[in-house]
């Protein structure tokens, strides 16, 4: 079989699995080739919070934190379950041995990570749960060092703040140690280093924008604008791929095999509506726009696998007045706020991991209309935390303009203006504040767990989470079943090898990140389970593949290749 194109490994993707499965066949001494379908590098990733959880790695042992494999272990099997083969004890196996070693991997290579500090696994309090957190994320790094390929990275953010400093500045105007990191991310970190030439950027612009710049390092190619449309098989074995480059379709050939990492299906509307929970859509996800299925159907196509279709990475999330959906965190989670459905009434611990708050509104939604459910917060939440990107005190005029927000002097007038309940909603209002005076939510244990305490004001007392919704003018905002990604996808083994109904291998495919069904089952154990995971087995992935069996597919050879 011929080849327009030859290569040794063809990498679907240029999220953090794709990136880091390309620099493991490249350092396993043999040739990748990145193919991206939009013109943007690094996808949902990029857009993150850029986060990885990967228990006992270098990182956190430097920072003193008391993890083990056998504590991860506990941790991951009590909060995870039995969900299946996608979170098989061979696959958490591999994970938990396979993740430290891809940190040290990336960070021989030259990436620097640091201890995101006190952002609490999301279930801290569960058997092997750490309340100081498993977290590791990229320093703040100067995108300058990209040259030309800094306007390809996705999503840029002009902040390089770390994931811990987000929740210190949501209290900026109430604590000083908020006051300095605000002090510290804006003065010092943003203008001071930009006055010295430098453009730092945190979170997923760290970790894409390093992985990015290792990859250009070394050569790698990278053909952006080349969705593959195809996989090629050939005796039962994949050897290529079909793809749309630079006005022409292609047949790229793989002597190792493709490993796909091209996210999930957070963006084709067909694929939500026959696999999700209703109502769904795509309106309301934070995935990148080309999180569309190709890659997950491509595999489906050759007989693949599948599992944990029906969920996602949900949070809830609102829809600005630009349209787009944004993730809702300390926002919820902060005092003198709570959400409701249409009768008025709460159904979540508002501080909740976000995906179990997805879960929950779809639960919710079976019994009484919860989607869109409402944040309905007052005066002293509007006035000292931020919202989305508007600062304390001042409420846009667009916000209201629009109806994304709606105002209100008495909480009987917001519930005739949203369409809730009023007698319900003045009947929470009610039974909240006396919970925010006692400090315990004796409905759904809100701000019981130092998880839920990573967004909170310790000024508020005695429950840093709750506080009385009673101080007009009151606010509310429709809340949506939004999402990451999604978490269904590929089923692979320990050695990230797509596989059969029938458990059999499919020679020279791998999957990794969302389009592989994802080691976490249908839960979220603690900042970055969506990143650590892909990138560990994209790690595991791009090494199998190099060490793999040659194809003997011909062709043009990588060694022509120009990165584009």
């Amino acid at each position: 079989m011929t080849f327009d194109y030859v290569v040794d490994v063809v990498v679907v993707g240029s999220g953090s699995a794709a990136a880091t499965a390309a620099l493991a066949v490249k350092e396993h001494g043999h040739e990748p080739l990145v193919l991206e379908s939009t013109e943007l590098f690094g996808g949902s990733s990029s857009m993150s919070g850029g986060g990885l959880w990967v228990p006992d790695n270098s990182v956190l042992r430097e920072a003193g934190v008391p993890d083990s494999y056998a504590l991860a272990r506990t941790y991951m099997d009590e909060v995870i379950g039995d969900v299946g083969p996608a979170s098989s004890p061979q696959r958490r196996h591999a994970f938990l041995t396979q993740g430290p070693a891809m940190v040290d991997f990336l960070r021989g290579l030259g990436m620097r990570f640091v201890h995101a500090r006190d952002y609490a696994d999301y279930y801290p309090e569960r058997p092997g749960g750490l309340a100081v957190g498993r977290g590791i994320e990229g320093v703040r790094w100067d995108v300058r060092k990209l040259g030309p390929w800094r306007g390809r990275l996705r999503g840029e953010v002009p902040l390089p703040v770390h994931t811990s400093e987000v929740a210190k500045m949501l209290v900026s105007l109430r604590t000083l140690d908020g006051f300095l990191t605000a002090a510290n991310v804006v003065g010092v970190q943003t203008v001071g280093a930009s006055l010295l030439g430098k453009r730092l950027r945190g979170l997923g612009n760290s970790l894409m924008g390093q992985l990015l710049y290792l990859l250009v390092e070394r050569s790698v190619p990278i053909w952006l604008s080349s969705p593959m449309t195809e996989l090629i098989t050939q005796d039962g074995a994949v050897v290529g791929a079909v793809v749309d480059h630079d006005g022409r379709r292609m047949r790229v050939g793989a002597r190792h095999g493709v490993i796909l990492a091209a996210g999930g299906f957070a963006q084709d509307d067909a694929m939500r509506q026959q696999y999700h929970p209703h109502p769904i859509g795509t309106a309301w996800t934070s995935a990148n726009p080309g999180d569309r299925g190709d890659a997950v159907k491509a595999g489906m196509a050759l007989g693949a696998a599948v599992a944990l279709m029906d969920d996602a990475w949900w949070g809830p999330s609102v829809i600005g007045p630009d349209g787009k959906a944004m993730f809702l965190l300390g926002e919820r989670s902060l005092p003198h706020g709570f959400v409701v459905d249409s009768s008025g009434q709460r159904f979540m611990n508002e501080s909740e991991s976000y995906v179990d708050a997805g879960h929950h509104q779809y639960a919710r939604h079976a019994v009484v209309d919860a989607i869109p459910a409402f944040l309905v917060i007052d005066s002293r939440h509007r006035r000292r935390y931020p919202f989305g990107l508007a600062l304390p005190g001042i409420t846009p005029k667009k916000f209201l303009e629009s109806g994304f927000m709606v105002k209100a002097d008495t909480l009987d007038e917001l519930a005739v203006a949203i369409g809730v309940d009023p007698v319900g909603l003045l009947d929470t209002a009610a039974r909240f504040a006396t919970f925010a005076q006692t400090g315990v939510d004796e409905d759904f244990g809100r701000g019981a767990s130092a998880y839920d305490r990573v967004y909170s004001d310790p000024r508020v007392r005695p429950n840093p989470n709750l506080g009385a919704v009673s101080r007009p003018p009151f606010y509310a905002v429709r809340v949506w079943p939004g999402d990451l990604g999604t978490k269904g996808g590929l089923l692979t083994d320990e050695h990230a090898r797509v596989l059969r109904e029938d458990g059999s291998v499919i020679a020279g495919l791998y999957a990794a990140g969302n389009t592989s069904a994802s080691v976490m089952g249908n839960t979220y154990p603690g900042p970055g389970s969506t990143i650590g995971p892909a990138m560990t087995f994209g790690y595991v992935a791009g090494r199998h593949a190099a060490a793999g069996t040659v194809t003997g597919a011909t062709g043009e050879t990588s060694a022509d290749a120009v990165q584009r």
